[in-house]
């Protein structure tokens, strides 16, 4: 992989992990689009790296909460319930699992079979959001114990590539009563420990199966410095205009994409995969 592209991957990450356009299914359409083998050991390992990447600009912009949380871990509400969102997250991921076994370590959704679908579900849960939005007013000001699972639950389906994990989780906030400022902050800070939390699995898995000596080094390293930039500005931007813009413009752009996306899949150009599960994957 070329340093360009590596920078182009890095921005996709950085924009899509805060907007809410999901980042890992723009990772695939670029892959896709370049012509670049979507389920390689060498993907999966730069996939891993650039949410890493956009784990930076997360510590740094609530760099005063995640100090108060170190400080004090024991009565620090933030934290209890982002370890609480945390969980319905990780049952899920784990049910996943089970129902969808891995093809050659991977995820059967990997190869972007269910990236148009996916789009237009994230397209619907953003305007079932803004219709939330609107009927609640102005929403709750403070995230509960019931926000905070029902966002992890969010969470979980966000894990679909295509399926955006900052739309659902805000839609799981505002849906729950909370306003979208606040629903959008919480669900920044939710993606810390979902990225590490990945690190730690998927990249123990990765070191094991040997993925990390398929990397290019300064490609790499490009990469994750532009999807800690771009992913700074994304926040600071969405935390901005969240309660000013419609998220509907955003479910417009992935209707569109979704559209567009099932039309190439039809008529089978641009190497875009086919509409069906991989051969080889078993669905319980």
């Amino acid at each position: 992989m070329s340093i360009v592209q590596s920078l182009i991957l890095g921005v996709v990450q950085g924009l899509g992990e805060f907007l809410p356009v999901s980042s890992s299914g723009h990772l695939l359409l670029c892959r896709i689009f370049f012509g670049i083998q979507t389920d390689t050991p060498a993907m999966k390992m730069l996939d891993i790296l650039l949410h890493v990447g956009t784990l930076l600009p997360v510590l740094i912009v609530f760099r005063k909460e995640w100090i108060d949380m170190i400080l004090h871990p024991v009565r620090n509400r933030t934290l209890i319930l982002l370890v609480v969102a945390s969980l319905p997250t990780l049952a899920i991921y784990l049910l996943a699992k089970k129902l969808f076994p891995q093809v050659n370590g991977f995820s059967v959704f990997d190869n972007g079979w269910f990236l148009g679908v996916a789009f237009l579900i994230t397209a619907l849960f953003l305007l079932i959001c803004d219709q939330a939005a609107a009927r609640g007013r102005k929403g709750g000001r403070k995230v509960g114990f019931f926000q905070a699972v029902v966002m992890g639950i969010f969470q979980g389906i966000g894990m679909i590539p295509g399926v955006s994990r900052s739309g659902s989780t805000i839609l799981g906030g505002v849906s729950t009563g909370l306003n979208k400022s606040v629903a959008a902050r919480f669900s920044f800070m939710m993606s810390a420990p979902a990225i590490v939390a990945s690190l730690l699995a998927e990249g123990k898995d990765a070191l094991e199966l040997g993925y990390a000596k398929s990397i290019e080094l300064v490609p790499c390293i490009a990469g994750i410095i532009a999807a800690a930039v771009v992913g700074y500005l994304a926040i600071r931007f969405m935390l901005r205009i969240i309660t000013r813009v419609p998220l509907s413009w955003f479910a417009l752009y992935l209707a569109i994409l979704g559209v567009a996306y099932l039309v190439l899949q039809l008529t089978g150009m641009m190497n875009v995969p086919s509409f069906a599960i991989p051969a080889s994957a078993t669905v319980i």
